[in-house]
């Protein structure tokens, strides 16, 4: 859930939860994790981001700690952080249409692939939608792995785990994939179902 703030893909990334509160001290005192945020550091007029309320955590005051997460946690926290800071409430804004554009951009070119309904579904999304390629008689791992040999990774295999959705497949779409990307991967399934 935080990879997309700012972490690099490795191995399902960094993971973490979001607490929303009032914005009182004795609330956040309570968390039952690391805080992060911005902080004067030993050189006067200056800030870096790290821990804030130190003193509440299994750190210094060990088995009376409010949290148990470990370093790669904090560097997690951190990158988050500054990336959030970085970005602003516009930048966050930005992004979040750029995705929007982008998926629905990559789902109305697969739409256009005979024997494909793509999304799947009439409900709104964000980032992810499901593909059914029941109506292309080729299952979702045998797309697949024609689609590697023109380097993509397909979409996720729902069949085994959501058999009521047929021969269907999730995509996701980031800010991160070019219009050039999308295209290549709707060209390329085009080929391998027709």
């Amino acid at each position: 859930d935080i990879q997309s703030l700012g972490m690099h893909i490795q191995f399902g990334g960094g993971q973490a939860g979001f607490i929303a509160t009032r914005d009182e001290e004795k609330y956040l005192m309570e968390y039952p994790s690391r805080l992060f945020g911005i902080t004067p550091t030993s050189v006067p007029g200056e800030y870096g981001f790290g821990d804030v309320a130190y003193e509440r955590t299994s750190f210094a005051i060990r088995e009376q700690g409010k949290e148990w997460v470990g370093t790669a946690s904090a560097l997690w926290g951190i990158t988050a952080g500054v990336y959030l800071a970085l970005m602003g409430s516009q930048g966050m804004t930005e992004i979040g249409e750029v995705i929007m554009q982008k998926s629905h951009f990559a789902a109305r070119k697969l739409s256009e692939i005979e024997g494909l309904k793509s999304p799947a579904f009439e409900s709104p999304y964000f980032r992810e939608f499901v593909v059914n390629f029941d109506g292309t008689g080729k299952s979702v791992a045998e797309i697949n792995t024609t689609l590697l040999d023109h380097g993509i990774f397909g979409g996720k295999d729902l069949s085994q785990e959501y058999p009521e959705l047929g021969n269907s497949a999730l995509y996701c779409v980031t800010e991160l994939h070019k219009q050039a990307d999308i295209e290549k991967l709707a060209a390329a399934v085009k080929e391998v179902v027709l």
